[in-house]
């Protein structure tokens, strides 16, 4: 499967699964996909993937994305599990990584198979991520949540309805959630 109009002269992996009304930018997403996961990338129904989104998955890396989502720019590099809800949206330049440290694919090979699962990511759904935030491994995110920009997320359990900040992203207010329902 190719993106419709892609620019780049690949196909989509046959693991990925792009949901009814579903957009990809291009196939170029996939350029460090190596993950053996059948389904390995999972996108609902009506979302959108957007330029500059990458799918850097290792072996054993598996990305779900729920529906009516929009992701822009992001990096997604898991050899773990990242799952985001419905209704989420990531601005540019973000990053979800379930390591601190950038290990490149050559490198991780030689370093053999981890002794230990990679913490994964959950986004609940009705969450804004600004731009430039650093989301890492064992992160969740509550349902209603904004992340603002430029915050790290490193590790911890941000609550429903939560506005964070900074780094490392503190609760600077929160969402009325009985608005944020209607």
């Amino acid at each position: 499967m190719a993106a419709a109009q892609d620019w780049y002269p690949s196909q989509v992996p046959d693991s990925v699964v792009l949901g009814a009304r579903s957009s990809l930018y291009s196939s170029f997403a996939f350029i460090h996909h190596r993950s053996k996961r059948r389904p390995s990338v999972r996108v609902g129904d009506d979302s959108g993937i957007y330029l500059g989104t990458y799918f850097d998955l290792g072996p054993e890396g598996e990305v779900r994305i729920g529906d009516y989502c929009s992701i822009a720019g992001t990096v997604i590099s898991t050899d773990g599990a990242v799952t985001i809800g419905d209704y989420v949206f990531i601005a540019h330049s973000t990053v979800l990584a379930d390591r601190a440290d950038a290990v490149p694919p050559a490198s991780r090979a030689r370093l053999g198979p981890s002794s230990q699962a990679e913490p994964g990511i959950a986004i609940a759904d009705n969450v804004w991520i600004g731009t430039r935030v650093v989301i890492l491994g064992g992160s969740e995110i509550g349902p209603d949540a904004i992340i603002g920009a430029g915050t790290v997320v490193d590790g911890t359990r941000i609550p429903a309805g939560a506005i964070v900040a900074g780094n490392p992203a503190g609760i600077v207010g929160s969402v009325d959630r009985a608005s944020a329902a209607s």
